[in-house]
This record gives C-alpha cells, structure tokens and sequence, in this order.
C-alpha cells in the first residue's frame, strides 16, 4: 500500500479517502458549519475517547448542531476505521484518527434551516510524529505580528468548529519567518495557543499556561497536564495570563498537544531556552506517556491493533526514547569536557543557542 494512504468512513461506509463521498452543497464545505476531533492510538488504543467525545458535544451544543452519531456508535466507528487502515496499509505503529461532523447539505444560504441530514466522515492514517531530532532540537516557535486570535465573544476558540482559517493564516505567516509553529496573542496582547497545540511554561517546579479566559482551545493534553500528570512527578501546575514582555522570566517552554504530547520548545523570536537539560518537561512526557499506557490496557473496547503490532511499536518506540535520551547525555557530557579544557564556567540555562529548523501539531 502506498505510503499516503488514508481510510475514510462517511457516515458508515468505509472507501479510500480520495474517492468522493459529500455533496457538493455540504455546509460544512460551504460555510465551515461544522465540528471535528482528533485522536491518537497509544500501544494500540484509541486514548481519551471519553474525554474528546465530551468536547464534540460542547462543541455541537454551541453551534446548535445536531450531531449524526452516539457516544457508543462513534466508538466503534473509529475502531472500525483505525482497524480497516491498519489491515489495509500494513502499518505498524500509532494512529491518527479524525472525525468531523457537518449540519449537512441543503440549498445554498446560511439559514440553518435549509440543511438537510447531518453527516460525519473519519478519517485514520499514520500518525505523522515529529522526528526524533526535531524532537531533540525543539521547536522554534514566532509570535504572530499581523493577526490576533479571534475573542471568544465572536466565535469562541473552544469551539473545535471546521472553520481553521484564524490560526491556519496565523501559522503562515510565523512560517514566513522560519519558526516551526506560531503563538497568537489575543486582543489584549496575551499569549493564548500555538495554531495546533496549548504552550506551556516552566518556572522552577511550575509549570504555566495561559487559562481559558485569554481565548483558546481546552485541550485534552492541556487538561490531563494540569489535573493529573503535574501531580505524579510532584510539580505544580496553574494558569496565569502571559504577555511577550514575560518570556524571559521562564526557564523553559513546551507545547502540548493530542498528536504530539509534549514537545520541547527551543527558541521563540529572539527568547532562546534551554533544550537538552529540560529535566522537568522529559519527566512530564514520560509521565504522560506512561499514564496513556494505563490507559490503553484499561480499555481493551477501544483497541484496534494486534498483540504483535503494539509489541513492535513499543518496542520502536523505546529505542527512540533511549538514543534521543543517550544523545543528550553524550553531548552534555562532551560540553562539560570542553568546559573544564579551557577553565571557563559551565553554560548557564539561558545561554543555550536556538535550534533551527522548520517542521509543522
């Protein structure tokens, strides 16, 4: 199977996600009058279904919008199609998974009242993870200059609605400059979120992120950060409200996020952090990543892979762990060397240079 491939459901029927299945009248073509969600696998399990479920029906909720499947119907449909790409394609590893539900098709306009009956489509491919020296290096991340993210009082950025276009061109223009994602203040000039993920902050002990009130996407990574997984390896997690003037009062930074879970962050603009010592935020990605594996193995309704696969995909997994763990520490230890050769004093943590690069949450 070709390496692109993409398993698509619409409303029940599986098909190669080339093969056209909506009408062209769909509003959620048409307008973006739709909402959407995405999941990962973790050692062959969908993770968090109940989690994201909740927020599709927040989202419906806000736009009035009937959704076409249950609770119970949308999870084996997401199985279904996890299962059909996976036996399909032949991969081994994790799965992304999307489904989106639109109002439906109806004559032109944008009276509500003119769609007919709702439908979802699901799509399932390789999950497409960051490479491991990006993952080393980190991201490098621009503040958007032209745009701001639109305020909740207009249409409010928890909504996880198919209307892209504030941050898609937010993103854009970050790329422009080189930067791997984007931070997007808000009207009053307060960080808020990356285009495809939360940001985090580290202060000591703490980590930092900007609260739902600045305007932004609840995510379920953000979420499980603050509630849980801060509290398992004794750090202290809280939201605060964070301008540009306050990101050289931090030690570090990550972004968070259901497809990447957590990703160090090496420079933003001209703010530079340190990324081969982020003791705290590898602690805080192995936590989660071992609190996703608790959950895979409490739900064995939600699996979609072979015993065999999830064996070989761990297995990948941690050895990609280890060398990006074995890299750090030799060259942290060749810095040292170097350090005593010429009796200088050991780099400090802001004295780090900024990573490059350019990769896409």
């Amino acid at each position: 199977m070709e390496p692109h491939f993409i398993q698509a459901n619409t409303s029940g029927r599986l098909h190669d996600a080339r093969e056209p299945s909506l009408s062209a009248l769909d509003r959620g073509f048409l307008y973006g009058d739709s909402v959407y969600e995405v999941w990962r696998t973790y050692d062959g399990v969908i993770f968090a279904f109940e989690e994201h479920w909740q927020r599709l029906e927040r989202s419906a909720r806000a736009l009035l919008l009937a959704l076409p499947v249950g609770r119970a119907e949308l999870a084996a449909e997401l199985v279904r199609t996890a299962a059909a790409y996976v036996e399909r394609s032949g991969h081994v590893g994790p799965v992304y998974i999307r489904v989106q539900c639109s109002r439906g098709a109806g004559g032109i306009g944008l009276d509500m009242a003119l769609a007919e009956n709702p439908t979802y489509v699901v799509l399932a491919q390789r999950l497409r993870a960051l490479p491991v020296e990006k993952l080393r290096s980190g991201l490098n991340l621009s503040v958007a200059r032209a745009l701001r993210r639109n305020p909740r009082e207009a249409l409010d950025p928890e909504w996880k609605t198919g209307n892209s276009l504030n941050p898609l061109l937010c993103l854009r223009e970050a790329r422009s400059r080189g930067a791997d994602e984007v931070l997007i203040p808000n009207l009053a000039g307060q960080l808020t979120e990356a285009a495809t993920a939360n940001v985090f902050f580290v202060r000591r002990n703490t980590i930092v992120t900007p609260p739902l009130s600045c305007g932004l996407l609840g995510g379920i990574t953000r979420a499980l950060l603050l509630e849980r997984i801060a509290a398992r390896i004794g750090a202290t997690a809280i939201e605060e409200a964070i301008t540009p003037a306050d990101l050289r009062f931090f030690d570090s930074c990550f972004l968070a996020s259901t497809v990447n879970d957590l990703v160090p962050v090496a420079t933003i603009d001209t703010q530079c952090y340190p990324v081969d010592e982020l003791q705290l935020v590898w602690k805080l990605k192995a936590a989660f990543q071992n609190f996703a594996s608790e959950y895979a193995a409490g739900h064995p309704e939600l699996r979609v892979r072979t015993e065999e696969a999830e064996v070989a995909a761990g297995a990948g997994r941690a050895a990609e762990a280890e060398d990006a763990c074995s890299r750090r520490n030799q060259e942290a230890g060749q810095r040292s060397e170097t350090a005593r050769a010429s009796l200088t004093l050991p780099v400090g943590p802001f004295e780090t240079s900024s990573a490059s690069g350019s990769t896409r949450q």
